[in-house]
Formats: structure tokens, sequence, C-alpha cells
């Protein structure tokens, strides 16, 4: 078969003295009238039934004068009548495209720019068809605000460089205990977190550690080895908390009074002692300076350094991890919550919940937080600590989460929870612990 306007194949053309050309294959040609193309389907049609619009056809090229019958070595042979039998072979051979009518109308595709079966443009289904279409080069919410600028933000919000950003500041000390007889819930990392992100936005805070392991001490980077003085020096040999408190080094609003390994025998030492349970409040009563929060790292126990904390402090703030056995020592931390208030503190109150290790992949979790929220209502925070491997690399590097990687989402959790605790804190104002 030759690409010349002709098919000389007689399995597709017939006879070969009776060749089809491919521009006399419509039925109005004829060999001596003007080649006029059919109108298509799609055209419009005059009002008042007239005929349709058949624009005129291009400049075509004339056929050189060639006898119409045989083959000729000077010229191209013509073919001088139609044959059916090869036409209807010929399009059978040559499958037909698609057209855009065949298209079902009753749930049209987005139809991209380049489709070449595009519908007619002004037509019902074009409209439909645009409407439906979005280009790639359509800016998206994820493109606008990559991941990483997402994280940019964060960190500068959690940061506040600029310092222009406060959060609100109580009008009288807040003094929180953070407290819970289980351990390994985040009762340090919640205390360290807490207090520089309050830091950080303009409260003036002092954490004082109560924990003989001294972990809030390394999560802040205080130095705590044997023969530093600590709070061992305030509760059993009545040294000045200013005397004690050390400035956190990169966060001018935070102060930390460490804990060393004698700590440990405090507890024996303090049953001889007068007025045992509120040696802490009285050290805290007696600084000159003023402080927005004062947070309180509590041991893993009930003994007299938790009591001495519970004393001390006005508000109570319970981390709880989101499995069962933290649900299990609750009550027994309530009770004796509810023991001290009666006898020895009577301004003493559970206002925060906070739930830590929040594993959003297991059921157990979300049936300990609805446990938790249907038990104690509003005082549980709507911020949820998740699992955040961030939190568990900061100390190791002496900082906390928020300065060790602020734009983590462990580091965001806990800005907010430090956020609503503020805001709570203007709306419900707390006494100065005196």
């Amino acid at each position: 078969m030759h690409d010349d306007g002709r098919y000389d194949d007689p399995r597709v053309t017939g006879p070969a003295g009776d060749p089809v050309s491919r521009e006399t294959d419509y039925p109005s040609w004829s060999p001596d009238g003007p080649i006029v193309r059919p109108p298509d389907r799609d055209e419009a049609v005059r009002p008042g039934g007239a005929e349709p619009v058949v624009p005129e056809p291009p400049a075509t090229r004339a056929a050189p004068d060639v006898p119409r019958a045989g083959n000729s070595a000077g010229g191209r042979v013509v073919s001088v009548r139609r044959n059916p039998s090869a036409s209807a072979r010929f399009e059978s051979a040559v499958p037909q495209q698609p057209t855009p009518d065949s298209v079902p109308d009753a749930t049209p595709e987005p139809v991209p720019v380049t489709d070449p079966f595009a519908p007619p443009a002004g037509s019902p289904r074009a409209a439909v068809a645009e409407a439906a279409y979005v280009s790639r080069e359509t800016p998206t919410r994820e493109e606008d605000d990559p991941p990483l600028a997402m994280e940019a933000m964060r960190a500068v919000q959690i940061l506040n460089p600029s310092g222009e950003v406060t959060m609100p500041r109580p009008e009288r000390t807040r003094v929180m205990c953070v407290a819970n007889q289980k351990g390994g819930v985040g009762k340090t990392t919640t205390t360290v977190n807490l207090a520089v992100a309050l830091a950080l936005h303009g409260n003036r805070v002092l954490v004082v550690d109560l924990d003989p392991q001294g972990n809030a001490s390394t999560g802040l980077n205080v130095p705590h080895h044997t023969g530093v003085p600590d709070v061992y020096d305030c509760l059993i040999n009545s040294v000045p908390l200013e005397e004690v408190a050390q400035g956190v080094e990169g966060i001018p609003n935070l102060w930390c009074v460490p804990a060393t390994i004698d700590l440990a025998g405090a507890e024996i030492e303090l049953v001889s002692v007068v007025a045992r349970e509120s040696r802490l409040a009285r050290a805290i009563a007696a600084y000159p300076g003023h402080f927005d929060y004062v947070f309180i790292d509590c041991p893993p126990s009930l003994g007299l350094l938790t009591v001495n904390a519970l004393v001390a402090a006005q508000e109570v703030l319970i981390p709880i991890q989101c499995e069962y056995y933290a649900l299990e020592g609750l009550n027994q931390l309530i009770n004796n919550i509810n023991l001290v208030r009666q006898h020895l503190n009577p301004k003493l109150d559970v206002s925060t919940i906070l739930l830590t290790m929040y594993d959003r992949r297991t059921r157990l979790a979300d049936a300990v937080e609805q446990d938790v929220r249907n038990h104690f209502g509003d005082k549980v925070l709507q911020a949820v600590i998740p699992r955040n491997v961030r939190v568990s690399e900061a100390p190791s590097y002496g900082q906390s989460v928020m300065t060790y990687d602020p734009g983590s989402r462990g580091a965001t959790s806990y800005f907010e929870a430090a956020q609503e605790i503020a805001e709570r804190g203007v709306k419900e104002p707390v006494g100065r612990n005196a």
C-alpha cells in the first residue's frame, strides 16, 4: 500500500482497475461537480426549516487530467465511480474515533485542556466540564503552606524571640503542685515544659525540684551534683530559698531550685522536725521576689515530700497517662488530697488534669480519655500531649522540648496546654500562698 492518496490493495479496494480515493469517500461526490463537504451533525440549522449552513470548503488541489479507466504511467489514477462494497470494507478496517456526542451526558468527567475530543465551546457540556476541571497549576493549601513553613511558624510562635506575644499573667502567684504517685506518667516533663512555655511568654516562673532523682534539674540544665545548695537545705537547715534558686540559662524569666541525692534521706529526717508538713510552704512564702507561677515537681510517692508540696500549693495538676494503670491509682491520690485539704491546707484544689502519652492509634487511649473527661469534666485540659520522640530526646541535651525542637508536635501540645492554664488563671484569680 502506497500512501499517495489512493489504496491499491485489492483486499481493500476491490479490482485493480477500481481503486478508491480517500478524497472521494462521501456520497455527494461527483467527478465533474464541485467538491462539497457534507454538513456535520452539530452544525446550526437556520430558523424556519431552511437548509443547513454549509461553509465553503478550503481550496483543494485539482486532480490531473488523466484517463478515468486503467492505470497510467503518466499521472494519478482517479476512480470514476464509487464501489460500495470496497468502501464498506475500508470503513470497517479503520476504527472510527468516538465523538463528543457519543459520551453519556449523565455524569460528565473532568475534561483536560489538551483533550482532542473536548465538547464544542459554548455548549452546556463544555460549561460543566470547565466547572469540574481543576488545573494542576491551581495552588492548594498544602502548596501555599508547606510542612516546613508551618513548622517554622510554630517554632517562632513558641520561642517568641521578639517577646511581643505574652500569655495572660495572674493577679497573684499561682503555686501548682504536679503530683501523681504513679511513676512514668510525665510529671517532670510536664513541669519543665509548662514552666518554659510560660516563661518564654512574659511570666516569671519558679520550678522547685522535690524529686530526689533530680530530673527536673537535668531538664533545665541546672547543676545538681553533690555539694550544690538544693531544696534539702531549705527543708532541713532552713536555708532561704533565694540562696538556693538558680537562673536557667537562655530563659531570663525562669528559676529553678535543684534537688540532689541528699533529698533521698529528707523524709526520715523530717519525721522529728517541728511542723514538718509545712516546711516548704514557709520557704516559698518567705521568698522576697514575686513569681507568677511556682511549679513543684513531686516524687512518685505519697510520703512527706509530697505532703509538703500539697501543703505549700493551692492547686494540684495531675498528669494522667492514657493507660489503665494510671486510672487505677488515681482514686488513692484523690483521697490523699482530700485528707490534706481537711487537716492541713483547706485552700487546696485539684484544678487541672492533663492527659499525657496519648496514642491515637489505640482504642484504649480514647477510652481512658473519655473516662477522665466524664469524671473530672472541665478540669481536664482540651490540650492532649501525644507520644512524641522529641519530648524524650530533649532531656539528654539538657533542654526542654520547647527549645530543643519548638516545631514538633510535643512542643506545640505543651504550648497549647500552658496557654490554656494561663487563660484559666485569669478567669479565676488565685490568691498568694502566704
